[in-house]
């Protein structure tokens, strides 16, 4: 017995799949201090306890290493106050949520709401005011995007808001204008860029929009804490930050709500100075322990497929000429991630479409070439239309494929939605290639894309594996699933490495952090359709018990 003194905690009775190679698996482990100090089989487990150690009993349940779901918007979040329109697959449906809303609150300033669907839209067109104003009267709307990339104004918005012919570059988006008169439509694009960026935040404050508020920022931050944690998920890369955000999380932990650990990127717009780029290091060394880091830095390259602003390397389906554009040039954009390069930072940059993907593989290519090779660990978020020809380039070239698999599935983006409508059949096959990707070696980071997508990481596991929504129905571009334990691997593991947090995180291994989380299903074994539903029974956080639903307590 190679122990000075009892745990502090004892793991026992479980099924353990460590995500460690050197040891696949084991009944047993023992925690002290925060960390794993012992894992093996359960007739040596009553070495490591004493009069004051706690006693786990997982009861023959599969053990995993936490979750690290490594793109999570929990600072954005979902927002209780605004009328939810997740489902509604129609514009009627729409107008019927949000008149019901506004019967309920009357009084309301604003009527707010979230997660419209492109494709409620008849005709494959935006949305525009004329589609609100039915609903909402002379009450300003503010509709968001169910991926938060785009907003829709109603007409009393657009004049709260100040967006008339003459200004439609915002602080928070770029205004739609009509070809034929000129006048802005209520569609606005880029809001992920702007919108969610330090300054438009402050306008939408100071234009008087509850969504902005400290209050309400705050409120979803801290309910999606608690949600996360409560799916198993140990750490959190939240992937989109100013500097002004990281009060909230500070907020946070003092209230004890930070009980899964933060990574947080900061956001890099066009116009990031080296000023900003001094504070932000500043910044990184002053949040730097194991329960919140500050440092990966957030870009954009191009937007999104669904509403055609994603750059594509041919024309979209039924399009003669238009391909979407990057928000770089090619040359610019490779300058700008030599120099970020250079200086250490790691960057994550948002490429959905073939082009945005090949134009940041070509940045990260160009800074190789200028300042050496380095354990860089950029990112491509999202990998959603990969050219074949691309694929065996993020492995060379040391790039990680940080993915969501849940965009994946039928329901979101397969026949007769927007995505797959847009793309074409004859690009399908490019679609969220995880299989091609794992097979060419490169390293995948699994996450959700909280609140794009649900944060549950056994949906994102099961949409991964078959390629189907979590109710069942029809496979899409089945060719691209992965096995369950190569899923596993990429919520835990993966994401880990991806994050620079191996060493800590990622899998159970004498010497790192104590994160895990006994799971009610064993998904390694059951069919894959039993997958979603599958509950956190208990969540433990170095060493510390955070959830327990009833069991091993």
């Amino acid at each position: 017995m190679n122990r000075t003194a009892p745990a502090d905690l004892v793991l026992t009775g479980a099924r353990i799949h460590t995500v460690d190679p050197a040891l696949p698996e084991a009944q047993a482990l023992a925690v002290r201090a925060g960390r794993i100090v012992w894992i093996g089989p359960d007739a040596e487990a009553a070495d490591w306890t004493g009069p004051d150690t706690r006693i786990l009993d997982a009861g023959g349940r599969l053990v995993l290493p936490g979750f690290v779901d490594a793109h999570n918007h929990v600072r954005l979040g979902s927002d209780d106050a605004c009328v939810q329109l997740a489902g509604a697959r129609t514009l009627d449906a729409i107008h019927e949520r949000i008149r019901t809303w506004h019967e309920a609150h009357p009084d309301a300033a604003w009527i707010e709401a979230e997660a419209f669907d492109y494709s409620a839209i008849p005709d494959g067109r935006m949305p525009t005011a004329a589609d609100l104003d039915p609903a909402t009267g002379n009450t300003p709307a503010l509709v968001l995007s169910y991926d938060v990339h785009t907003a829709w104004l109603n007409t009393a918005a657009l004049r709260a808001l100040g967006v008339d012919r003459d200004h439609t570059e915002l602080p928070f988006g770029r205004a739609v204008t009509d070809p034929a008169t000129g006048e802005p439509t209520g569609f606005v694009k880029d809001f992920a860029i702007k919108g969610l960026s330090r300054e438009g935040h402050r306008a939408l404050r100071e234009l008087g929009l509850p969504w902005a508020s400290p209050d309400r920022q705050y409120g979803r931050l801290a309910k999606s804490l608690d949600d996360a944690v409560g799916y198993g998920i140990t750490t959190v890369v939240e992937p989109q930050n100013s500097l002004d955000d990281l009060a909230l999380f500070e907020r946070a932990r003092h209230e004890g709500r930070l009980r899964s650990r933060i990574v947080a990127a900061l956001f890099h717009p066009r116009g990031t100075t080296e000023a900003d780029l001094d504070a932000f290091e500043t910044a990184a060394d002053e949040y730097a322990d194991d329960r919140l880091r500050v440092g990966p830095l957030k870009l954009y390259i191009d937007d999104v497929v669904e509403p055609r602003t994603a750059a594509l390397l041919e024309p979209y389906a039924g399009c003669s000429h238009h391909r979407g554009d990057t928000f770089y040039p090619p040359e610019e954009f490779a300058e700008l991630l030599t120099r970020l390069d250079a200086r250490g930072f790691q960057c994550f940059v948002h490429a959905t479409g073939d082009r945005g993907i090949r134009t940041v593989l070509d940045a990260v290519e160009r800074a190789r070439a200028v300042n050496g090779p380095r354990d860089a660990r950029h990112q491509v978020v999202h990998v959603e239309c990969l050219d074949p020809a691309d694929t065996p380039r993020f492995a060379a070239l040391g790039v990680v494929a940080c993915m969501q698999p849940r965009h994946a599935a039928p329901d979101i983006a397969g026949p007769g939605q927007d995505w797959a409508e847009n793309v074409g059949p004859e690009r399908w096959h490019k679609a969220w290639p995880l299989r091609s990707l794992h097979a060419a070696g490169v390293v995948l980071a699994l996450s959700s894309d909280w609140n794009v997508a649900e944060m549950d990481p056994m949906v994102g596991i099961h949409a991964a594996v078959t390629r189907r929504p979590p109710g069942g129905g029809e496979a899409w571009t089945a060719g691209e699933t992965i096995d369950v334990a190569t899923a596993v691997e990429g919520y835990t593991m993966g994401s880990a490495y991806a994050n620079f947090l191996e060493h800590e995180r990622g899998s159970l291994t004498v010497g790192k952090l104590a994160d895990f989380v006994v799971l009610s299903r064993d998904i390694l074994r059951i069919a894959p359709e039993e997958i979603p539903g599958t509950v956190a029974e208990t969540v433990v956080v170095g060493g510390e018990v955070v959830v327990d639903r009833g069991r091993g307590a």
